[in-house]
């Protein structure tokens, strides 16, 4: 019989959240009073834009994704991995949450290939492979906190830029194998609305069914849809509960927020 699995917390912040100072304090404060195992996820935020801009290089973008080459590379390494990752870990030290940060390269725990498209060269962007669940338990087990952020590496030396969401799902997908999870994408909004002026709009529970129903009736912003798609492809592989919203929800059960199930 399957002994009862510990339950596990996943919370990917993006960058609206980042980019406010006083906005991630007040994050990271709901985030340490979290009880029980804890992972956070991290995107970038608009630093690896200014400091890619600020010494002359041009950001691109197609279709809204980053193109990365070599000198942006270096950029969001240094932003991502070394600035944003270790200001969190210290914040989280400030809270007495034993935090500590990661790239996908740390003990090997992300491993990514890099992105092979038919038409358009993403330079240095990685699409995750395998996580390294024993490593991640352990270091669970252990009583820390990790904080990835969304660099990962390629097991040949190179590091690559990589979807920060994606790699909350995967991490949820493969954590699940070893405790029960929940998904926590938290972003400045108050859950998935019908109406994007409208705060109380929010969906509070979506299934399958109703997704592919909102679809049609074009009722979900076309900017949700990759990340809802991403949640349903978590659930389907073993991930339990994913939630919506902005961080108030990590401590007051009653704030909106969407949840998602199968």
């Amino acid at each position: 019989m399957e002994k009862n699995k510990q339950p596990l917390s996943i919370i990917k912040i993006g960058g609206n959240i980042i980019d406010n100072p006083a906005e991630l304090t007040n994050f990271l404060a709901d985030f340490s009073k979290i009880e029980g195992n804890k992972i956070l996820v991290h995107g970038g935020g608009k630093s690896a834009t200014k400091m890619a801009q600020s010494i002359g290089l041009v950001p691109q973008m197609i279709e809204g994704r980053r193109i990365t080459d070599k000198p942006m590379l270096d950029v969001v390494v240094m932003i991502y991995a070394g600035e944003i990752n270790k200001n969190i870990v210290a914040q989280l030290q400030a809270n007495n949450t034993n935090a500590m940060g990661f790239s996908g390269a740390d003990g090997n725990l992300i491993q990514s290939i890099k992105r092979n498209h038919p038409t358009i060269d993403y330079g240095f962007v990685g699409d995750v492979q395998k996580v390294n669940t024993p490593l991640l338990e352990t270091l669970i087990n252990s009583g820390i906190v990790p904080v990835f952020c969304a660099i990962t590496h390629d097991k040949n030396g190179q590091l690559l830029n990589t979807n920060a969401d994606t790699i909350a799902s995967e991490l949820a997908i493969a954590a699940s194998e070893v405790f029960e999870v929940t998904l926590n994408y938290c972003f400045e909004k108050a859950g998935v609305l019908t109406d994007v002026e409208d705060e109380d709009s929010v969906i509070q529970q979506i299934n399958s069914e109703l997704y592919s129903q909102l679809k049609e009736e074009g009722a979900i912003h076309s900017g949700m849809i990759p990340k809802l798609d991403n949640c349903f492809n978590s659930l389907s592989k073993g991930v339990q509960k994913i939630k919506i919203g902005h961080h108030r929800m990590l401590q007051n059960k009653a704030a909106l927020h969407t949840t998602i199930t199968l």
